[in-house]
């Protein structure tokens, strides 16, 4: 598959360098499960922000080499870049 192993090492490097924030994410998530019905939405609206920091953090990545490619090679790269990511990192799939 083209583009799988440069994207396995990219996710690699995410993890790596943004392991304290996928590990904030897990215990925001947590909190939130564990919330209350008065503070839910509060709890649920800090797990959406750090995932969001993940997921702008995922755009940049893939959207810096795309920018690399010819138009063709670049879409094939998003859509399979995208995919992995909701293989492997699914909280952060839904905002790419």
């Amino acid at each position: 598959m083209r583009f799988a192993d440069l994207i396995q090492r990219q996710l690699a490097l995410f993890r790596t360098d943004f392991g304290d924030l996928i590990d904030a994410c897990a215990a925001a998530e947590r909190a939130y499960d564990r919330a209350g019905r008065e503070e839910a939405e509060e709890r649920y609206a800090e797990y959406l922000e750090l995932v969001e920091e993940g997921t702008d953090a995922l755009v940049e990545i893939r959207d810096t080499y795309a920018s690399t490619l010819e138009e063709d090679a670049a879409e094939e790269y998003v859509l399979r870049f995208d995919h992995e990511v909701g293989r492997r990192l699914p909280r952060f799939a839904l905002g790419l």
